[in-house]
């Protein structure tokens, strides 16, 4: 899967949450000062390309909805970022982003819950 850019990906957030839109509705989703009509048709024709986003042809108006889910683009990201920078090992993510000193201590027994809770899952 081709990694989007940032624009590309603003805009597949606002169309995740739009689900099916026309051009003037996701240029409307985006907070002031809102980008050109012309700079939204670009990327959403440029995420046409990559197979991101289709389109139903009602007259002359597309309306545009995604092709891959948000979950599905996220799961890609994290396998990606995971790949890139920590050697394809989960274990060297889990101890980076475990380590970080923003998260509280509630939130380091709410992952080891949740860590606990798969655990038991895949024993069963």
């Amino acid at each position: 899967m081709k990694e989007l850019t940032k624009a590309e990906e603003q805009l597949m957030q606002h169309l995740w949450k739009l689900q099916k839109a026309y051009l003037k509705d996701i240029v409307e989703h985006y907070e002031e000062p809102k980008p050109a009509y012309t700079t939204i048709s670009t990327v959403v024709n440029v995420l046409v390309k990559k197979k991101f986003v289709g389109f139903d042809l009602h007259g002359k108006s597309k309306h545009y909805y995604p092709l891959i889910s948000k979950e599905e683009y996220s799961n890609q990201s994290v396998k990606s970022l995971i790949g890139n920078f920590f050697n394809n090992s989960y274990k060297q993510f889990a101890s980076f982003f475990t380590s970080r000193k923003e998260l509280s201590l509630d939130e380091l027994k709410e992952i080891r819950s949740m860590i606990d809770q798969e655990i038991e899952k895949k024993k069963s």
